[in-house]
């Protein structure tokens, strides 16, 4: 293999740490949470993911796994838990459409905030799916099931998963402005 491969592998390596470092504590010390039955939200939670997301598939992925042991070890509900391990599933989407599709997919405002749209609904559904999965037999006989899974799950993931990814925008753009650091593949 060639020193760039081994630099290139150490970075990946060294950037899964960090953002996984991140990802379990967010869960476990961000004093904004709400949690309403199966749904719940954790200011920042999404962003070490999404930079992730922003650098690598694999990298995202690792993150993802990470940001569920945080949740898992905060001590959430594990179906609250198993909603970040669906986290995945959108990384990989993102992963794909971004990074394999089109790299310069974000550098506008329009095509990153129809991306971010996009990324987020297949979010959404992945969460609704994880709940559905893991409450239909429980709670589908209540009167505010569907509005629990679709509008707090669903529709709150998907605002949720929107304001996060923005922000993961703006601070990987404002790392990679001001340092020489490059945590992105992307064009920012």
């Amino acid at each position: 293999m060639s020193p760039h491969g081994y630099r290139s592998q150490s970075k990946d390596i060294t950037l899964a740490a960090l953002l996984t470092a991140f990802g379990i504590l967010i869960p476990l010390l961000m004093p904004f949470k709400v949690i309403i039955g199966p749904a719940s939200y954790t200011l920042g939670s999404h962003i070490p993911i999404n930079i992730a997301l922003f650098h690598s598939g694999t990298v995202g992925a690792i993150v993802s796994i990470g940001t569920t042991l945080g949740f898992l070890m905060a001590g959430f509900p594990i179906v609250i838990t198993l909603r970040a391990l669906s986290h995945i599933i959108y990384v990989l989407f993102g992963h794909y459409l971004i990074l394999k599709g089109n790299p310069h997919l974000l550098a506008s405002t329009v095509s990153r905030s129809i991306c971010n749209i996009g990324i987020n609904l297949i979010h959404a559904l992945g969460e609704v799916i994880v709940v559905y999965l893991l409450t239909s037999g429980d709670i589908a006989t209540q009167s505010d099931y569907f509005y629990t899974l679709f509008v707090l799950v669903g529709v709150g993931t998907l605002i949720h998963g929107c304001i996060d990814f923005e922000l993961s925008y703006l601070i990987s753009r404002m790392i990679q402005q001001r340092t020489s650091i490059q945590i992105t593949n992307l064009d920012l």
